[in-house]
């Protein structure tokens, strides 16, 4: 019998509560097409009675509960979530393989990266009470003046399918640590490991209403969590498209946002490279996660001096990845995640096919699988900067190909883009590779690597790949307000109006 996902409802208030209307969409396995379970569809409706959780877990207390309550104590809870998903980790990799098609290596990794965010940010909120009241120096002796950092208030938390439960606790854990309630409305995609962390966090006793999941459509559940006049601030990650409208809804009611959006990025090879280890980055920076990554280098600008043998070398490479049902052992490429992300990148690869590009290798389903979202890894040359495929993000196992001659070359051809969230450079040539980081325009350079990411790092993107940035501190930051106190301190008068006459 195919391996089932738990039937779960809604968190809201620290309970499993059934949606309103009763809707539940189908989870569908990846690598099989078969449907192995359910999750609850959120409406407008339950957005509300969410939004009203979080607003009392807030306040609750006056705030002593948890919003003013000491960050050791949420660093406290944030721990043993941690705990807890170290615990169960192997149960949640496989939950999250059949659930999105990751390779279970992959999976195992990132609950061990789930885990790990959840201690940083414990230490970070410990951190919180010594800055807070930090004082200023001010070039007046009459005043003295210091700083609170406050938690924003109640915020609404919208995450996408590529990395079910790491990209949500990428938002989950600065949030909770700075002391906001939260409401996470993951991806209809991919949403059984946002609904286990729900059960750790009642296993784990989290006050009730502080973090609240609802899974859901966009447009029934994400667009009026996004909108609702009660949620101080919108943290998104997801499609450009999705993202402009979230900033519209938050316009109406000046409500801040911080948005991770969509990619095109691109890596430099230089000639004085190791073929091989520069094949294999490259692979790795198209192909990790299905080639599902925001952040996929999916654009090669490889040196024309080395152009065909390095492309012979990447071929051989990317012909030895395994691919294949995502639980076996060794798999390093599974299914893309659904049948609609299927059909949209067959069909990026004949548009590139037909607008005059060559497809080097890949392009098409896998012989030995019949069934499943499988594409081949693919290698797209003879593309133009004017073709489709070099300049749209396609989200699934596709690299296309343009040589240069020149750096400068090189940095126009990596500049070419709308987005600017990562960028790759491969050369030995240390001083070239510091003029490229300062050139690129990206929020992320990867120098001789591709697509490392650390929870102590910045991670976010300029241009149209969005702004605000998760990760570090920076993630905390986000979720944050900053609060001035400036006492006057002198016994004497102020003395700017004359004073009234006294009787």
């Amino acid at each position: 019998m195919a391996l089932q996902v738990p039937r779960r409802q809604l968190f809201i208030d620290g309970q499993w509560r059934e949606s309103l209307l009763k809707n539940r969409i189908p989870v569908i396995n990846p690598a099989t097409e078969q449907i192995i379970g359910d999750i609850p569809a959120a409406t407008s409706e339950d957005v509300e009675i969410a939004v009203a959780a979080a607003r009392r877990a807030f306040s609750r207390n006056k705030g002593k509960d948890w919003a003013s309550a000491s960050g050791a104590f949420r660093a406290k809870c944030l721990r043993a979530i941690a705990a807890k998903i170290t615990e169960r980790k192997t149960e949640f990799a496989k939950l999250e393989t059949i659930d999105c098609g990751k390779p279970l290596d992959e999976a195992v990794w990132d609950m061990e990266d789930v885990a790990g965010c959840f201690e940083y940010y414990a230490d970070l909120a410990e951190g919180l009470d010594a800055k807070q009241k930090a004082p200023l120096s001010l070039p007046m002796e009459t005043f003295k003046s210091h700083v609170l950092k406050e938690p924003i208030g109640v915020v609404g938390l919208i995450t996408p399918w590529n990395y079910p439960l790491l990209m949500a606790v990428w938002k989950v854990a600065p949030a909770l640590a700075a002391g906001c309630a939260a409401i996470l409305k993951p991806s209809e995609l991919a949403s059984v490991t946002c609904l286990e962390l729900a059960e750790v966090c009642r296993e784990v006793g989290l006050p009730p209403g502080v973090l609240n999941i609802l899974t859901g459509l966009g447009h029934e559940a994400g667009a009026p969590l996004a909108s609702h006049p009660d949620v101080d601030k919108i943290a998104f990650t997801g499609s450009n498209a999705t993202g402009s409208k979230i900033m519209t809804a938050a316009a109406h009611v000046v409500k801040p946002v911080s948005l991770e959006l969509g990619g095109k990025s691109p890596i430099i090879v230089f000639e004085d490279v190791d073929l091989d280890k520069s094949a294999e980055w490259t692979a790795f920076g198209c192909f990790w996660t299905n080639g599902q990554i925001c952040s996929a280098t999916s654009r090669l600008i490889v040196h024309e001096n080395i152009a065909k043998q390095f492309l012979d070398r990447l071929v051989k490479w990317v012909k030895n990845i395994k691919i294949s049902d995502p639980l076996e052992e060794g798999c390093r490429l599974g299914p893309v995640v659904s049948a609609g992300q299927y059909e949209k990148i067959l069909k990026f690869i004949s548009t590139a096919k037909s607008e005059g590009a060559t497809i080097l290798t890949g392009g098409v389903r896998p012989k030995h699988l019949k069934k499943g979202y499988f594409v081949e890894p693919t290698i797209i040359t003879d593309v133009t900067t004017s073709m489709q495929i070099w300049r749209e993000e396609v989200f699934g196992p596709v690299l296309c190909v343009k040589t240069f001659r020149t750096e400068e070359e090189a940095l126009e051809l990596a500049n070419d883009t709308p987005y600017g969230l990562g960028s790759a450079v491969i050369s030995n040539d240390l001083e070239r590779c510091d003029r490229i980081s300062k050139a690129i325009q990206a929020g992320i350079v990867w120098i001789n690597c591709s697509q490392p990411c650390f929870c102590q790092a910045p991670w976010g993107g300029n241009k149209r790949s969005g702004f605000g940035r998760d990760l570090g501190e920076w993630g905390l930051d986000n979720y944050l307000t900053v609060k001035q106190v400036t006492r006057y301190v002198s016994d004497e008068p102020w003395g700017w109006y004359r004073p009234p006459s006294k009787l």
